[in-house]
């Protein structure tokens, strides 16, 4: 019989998938960016951060790109405040919070 888990167990296991998805796009490009990204950024992620992360996750790869290099206009409801340190993340080459 499984043990419930504990909040950080929890916490690890939703940690340890959004860092898999982020690094496993199929678009490699994307695959540095988000990847790198979370691997840095996710020991200080809020719930909050956690929901905006994982929502980028489900947009399609060339719209999430275009957004990032500012090829596309970001959505007022993805435009949040993770997406905003993401960009800076890349274009400064470390986590801004």
């Amino acid at each position: 019989m499984d043990q419930p888990q504990t909040p950080a167990e929890s916490r690890e296991l939703r940690v340890r998938k959004l860092r898999f998805r982020a690094w496993h796009r199929g678009l490699r490009e994307l695959d540095l960016l988000l990847g790198r990204y979370a691997d840095a950024a996710h020991d200080s992620m809020t719930e909050a951060d956690f929901r905006a992360f994982e929502a980028l996750l489900d947009v399609p790869d060339r719209l999430l790109l275009a957004w990032i290099v500012g090829e596309e206009p970001v959505p007022e409801a993805s435009n949040s405040p993770l997406f905003r340190r993401l960009v800076a993340f890349h274009n400064g080459g470390g986590e801004r919070r």
